[in-house]
């Protein structure tokens, strides 16, 4: 997994993550289920609902609703309508409707559609 001996570090949480969540042989089970009593679940699975969360949570998908730790602390999509040299962005929703101030580019995530 890693390139150089130098950079273990960085791949030590992906290793672990696997090591955590693969099934043992000689219990059937994975670490994580027999210390918490249950499957692990991602973080991106709780902002983007999957089918195991909603069927573990037995809850429709129209009632799915954001709470705890993992609620995104973000609005959008948004559409760049006009970047300025200083790093401030005019976006625009989905919808067409310019946003009443301008935002700092350090706090937008890039997404491609």
């Amino acid at each position: 997994m890693v390139i150089t001996y130098k950079d273990w570090h960085e791949m030590l949480p992906f290793a672990l993550h696997g090591h955590r969540t693969s099934v043992r042989t000689s219990t059937g089970a994975t670490p994580f289920s027999l210390v918490y009593g249950m499957e692990i679940v991602l973080p991106i699975e709780v902002e983007i609902p999957s089918l195991r969360v909603l069927m573990e949570a037995k809850l429709e998908e129209s009632k799915w609703d954001y709470h705890g730790k993992w609620t995104p602390n973000y609005e959008g999509p948004y559409v760049v309508k006009k970047a300025f040299s200083g790093g401030a962005l005019i976006l625009t929703n989905m919808d067409g409707k310019d946003l009443a101030l301008p935002v700092n580019s350090d706090a937008v995530k890039k997404y491609y559609a």
